[in-house]
């Protein structure tokens, strides 16, 4: 049997395992595909690589015949590989797919560039219930306040800690500051590159499955540079709710506002409708039950 001791994380022990077999056999993923291929089982090369990178997981009938009929062909004992693929719990969360991460942010997408091997398993131990978010837009039409507070679940044992991206308007690392109400600072990294700045939020204590906890954070922007014409979230997974409230300062005041979702970040725009705003010169978006995708506001300025 393989041994898969350096990894403990339940999505990369199959790859890992499967990754291993391999090797020591000296088979190449094209001899795989040959041998199932015998078996009446056409899988792609591209599958057999995302299985053996940790990218998804055997899941439909074909392929779970697949594995069992590869265990005995890569000299592992019966039930070594299935043994260590994730079920689907009954009446609970749908197991971590790395592939509906992709099915929204894309292919090379900039949050997997910032993750790197980390984004297959980005946030699979924690799923967000319910997310508040207030976008504050300054006199100088930019985006300079971020507040954020998430509801999330475990979905396993010894969960501690929440990942977040967020796309900046201005690249400028100096400009930007990271806050919690509550704790040590968390562990944050910017990369003007790709404009983006990413943390991992401690969660106050180690969750239980199922355990619930609140994440609170706000970033700061000090850039007088750049101009801001949207504001979205990207969801993988199903959620209870989103608020989404944005506020403009009384001197930066746009002429139109929309709110609108999209299946994925590349894809075009769906129902997207008119937000108007109110006296205090703010627009929310707040829909209910959200499918994974995008959602946000995006607003016109008048010159």
């Amino acid at each position: 049997m393989p041994n898969t001791s350096h990894t403990d994380d339940p999505d990369a022990m199959f790859a890992a395992a499967f990754k291993e077999a391999l090797q020591r056999r000296g088979l190449r993923l094209d001899s795989v595909r040959d041998h199932l291929l015998s078996y009446g089982i056409s899988l792609s090369l591209a599958t057999l690589s995302h299985w053996q990178r940790g990218r998804s997981q055997p899941e439909k009938p074909q392929s779970l015949r697949a594995v069992a009929i590869l265990e005995p062909f890569l000299g592992l004992p019966s039930g070594t590989l299935s043994s260590l693929l994730r079920r689907r719990p009954r009446g609970g969360f749908p197991p971590h797919d790395p592939a509906a991460l992709r099915g929204v942010y894309g292919e090379n997408s900039d949050v997997e560039k910032v993750l790197g091997d980390r984004f297959p398993h980005f946030n699979a131990h924690l799923r967000r219930l319910v997310v508040h978010e207030t976008v504050n837009v300054n006199e100088h039409r930019i985006v300079d306040e971020i507040s954020v507070t998430v509801a999330v679940k475990a979905v396993r044992n010894n969960a501690h800690h929440l990942t977040v991206v967020h796309s900046l308007d201005s690249p400028n690392a100096d400009m930007v500051a990271f806050a919690t109400p509550h704790g040590p600072p968390p562990d944050t990294r910017f990369l003007p590159e790709l404009n983006c700045v990413t943390a991992e939020i401690p969660l106050g204590r180690r969750l239980a499955r199922n355990e619930t906890a609140v994440v609170e954070y706000t970033l700061h922007s000090a850039s007088t540079t750049g101009v801001s014409h949207e504001h979205e979230r990207r969801f993988t997974t199903p959620l209870q709710a989103y608020l989404l409230h944005v506020r403009f300062h009384p001197r930066a005041i746009p002429s139109k506002c929309w709110h609108y979702y999209r299946e994925q970040v590349d894809a075009q725009p769906q129902n997207r409708q008119l937000a108007p705003l109110d006296d205090f010169c703010t627009t929310h978006l707040l829909p209910t039950k959200c499918v994974p995708g995008v959602y946000g506001v995006d607003w016109q300025w008048t010159d």
